[in-house]
């Protein structure tokens, strides 16, 4: 037989759902609502970017790909507005396509001999803390190759010295770079044993190696 006092006890918890249910069903449903909201916002979301990145990709492609076709042919006309469309265009891209836009339009820059513009674009890019950090090392290497003999000599060095540790993909560069600022204030001493770092550095690129040798060549005289 069963006990009188659990059927009580079961009519009572029976009433208090339906109380609870009456008293916060609707809350109940608005966070449901919510959490289906932010799912759809999110595969919404992903969708979007998908496409923003798609639409950039073909932008960004049509802008280089007959900078590319004119390769070293290039004009300093042709460089220049070449480089302003670059910088339009990365004004309203995604993050990724709008760092890359930004370098080449540097580069660009740079080869026609404007080298304020250039230097902004690698500034910029170097102190973008939502861009990649590869690109970032790159834009303060290609800043530093080019400030030297122009800009404070240990400003370029500052700059550098992240970029030459044995794990950075960028140390055979930077320190060649090292190097020249080194030769720069005299300090040939530094350089040459620098020189002969990067010339023993497997990790170096062989044109790196390569020039890190001859230039030694010279100094060693």
């Amino acid at each position: 037989m069963v006990d009188i006092f659990d059927e009580v006890s079961e009519d009572l918890r029976n009433e208090r759902a339906v109380v609870l249910a009456k008293r916060y069903g609707g809350l109940l449903l608005l966070a449901m609502l919510a959490v289906l909201a932010g799912v759809g916002w999110q595969q919404f979301h992903a969708w979007y970017q998908q496409k923003q990145n798609e639409k950039a990709a073909t932008a960004y492609l049509a802008l280089t790909k007959p900078l590319d076709a004119a390769g070293t042919g290039l004009s300093s006309a042709a460089a220049l507005t070449g480089a302003k469309a670059l910088t339009n265009f990365a004004a309203g891209a995604p993050e990724g396509y709008r760092t890359l836009a930004d370098l080449r339009a540097a580069a660009l820059y740079a080869g026609a001999g404007e080298t304020t513009q250039a230097e902004g674009l690698w500034n910029s890019v170097a102190d973008d803390t939502s861009a990649d950090p590869l690109l970032r090392g790159l834009a303060n290497l290609l800043w530093a190759q080019h400030a030297l003999g122009s800009a404070p000599d240990d400003e370029v060095l500052a700059r550098l010295k992240p970029l030459t540790t044995d794990t950075n993909p960028y140390h055979g560069l930077a320190r060649e770079t090292q190097a020249l600022v080194y030769l720069h204030e005299g300090k040939s001493d530094l350089a040459k044993a620098l020189l002969t770092q990067i010339a023993a550095d497997p990790g170096s690129p062989d044109g790196v190696r390569n020039r890190a040798e001859g230039l030694l060549a010279k100094l060693n005289g």
